[in-house]
């Protein structure tokens, strides 16, 4: 099978679930990936014949992803902030509003005094893509990460070690007071906590719901801000004063999430917008 012939089969076994643009980007993603070369080099060379390895690989991609496993957990690569990083089912795939959210705290580091070190603490980091975002733009900084789950913690180090960015991290479960407690200060605290309520599930992309990890998504329909309840208690005791958290929230939450953190005592909260015009951000100052 030559390149070009591989091509159109995977490109018209994806139509069934694709519109044929997206269907068209998949292929062009899976063939770069298991060729190493770019589509005007596919192009210029559609004639040469997949080796019988790559021939496996195009078949074991294309029953994966004809499964609607997302394309990230197929290649087992996501890009974020430049970064070319490991994922795997044991974390979420980094959205956009993700990489907008550490972006907001990197460009606000334009105002850290200079010369004077900073420490930042993610909670829940998942693949590591927050922390790493920012240690990369901000070799300086100190910083420091957490996850409940060992899975995702073993994902997160080895995207450190293959980007030779020195993080700190700790597998503890933030609901825990006793393990919180343990942390020291930090002048910024970042977080993508879980804050779909569970009884959203339905309406889900099967994609999603089958293969991100639930954990990492969903909280309790009963008190759906229980995380960012915890990440104000948890800044009270471990944000320097002239700290910031930045937390990325579900679009529908923003006013409650204000009003939880003016009932905690903290003045300054900045809601933003994602680039699709939804409040998907808060900034909160003491």
């Amino acid at each position: 099978m030559t390149i070009h012939e591989a091509s159109l089969q995977l490109r018209f076994q994806l139509f069934h679930l694709y519109d044929e643009r997206e269907a068209g980007n998949i292929t062009d993603l899976v063939l770069e990936h298991i060729t190493g070369w770019k589509k005007i080099d596919r192009v210029m060379n559609k004639m040469v014949p997949l080796s019988a390895n790559q021939e496996q690989l195009l078949e074991q991609y294309t029953g994966a992803l004809l499964e609607h496993t997302p394309l990230q957990y197929v290649l087992q690569e996501a890009w974020f902030y430049g970064m070319k990083l490991y994922v795997d089912k044991n974390v979420l795939i980094p959205r956009p509003e993700t990489e907008e959210l550490a972006d907001w705290l990197i460009k606000d580091a334009g105002n850290w005094e200079l010369g004077i070190a900073k420490s930042v603490f993610d909670i829940g980091t998942g693949s590591g893509c927050i922390p790493l975002a920012i240690k990369k733009k901000l070799p300086g900084a100190e910083v420091h990460c957490c996850d409940v789950s060992a899975g995702a913690l073993s994902v997160a180090k080895k995207n450190a070690t293959d980007l030779q960015l020195d993080i700190h991290f700790h597998l503890l479960d933030i609901l825990s007071d006793t393990m919180r407690s343990q942390l020291p200060v930090f002048d910024s605290i970042i977080s993508n906590p879980p804050y779909i309520p569970e009884q959203d599930k339905a309406a889900m992309a099967a994609n999603v719901l089958q293969y991100e990890p639930h954990l990492a998504l969903f909280t309790k329909d009963d008190n759906p801000l229980q995380f960012y309840e915890v990440i104000a208690d948890f800044a009270k005791m471990h944000l320097r004063k002239s700290g910031s958290v930045y937390l990325e929230i579900h679009e529908n939450m923003g006013r409650a999430i204000n009003d939880l953190y003016r009932q905690k005592g903290f003045t300054s909260i900045e809601l933003r917008k994602d680039l699709q015009g939804r409040d998907r951000m808060v900034k909160v100052m003491g």
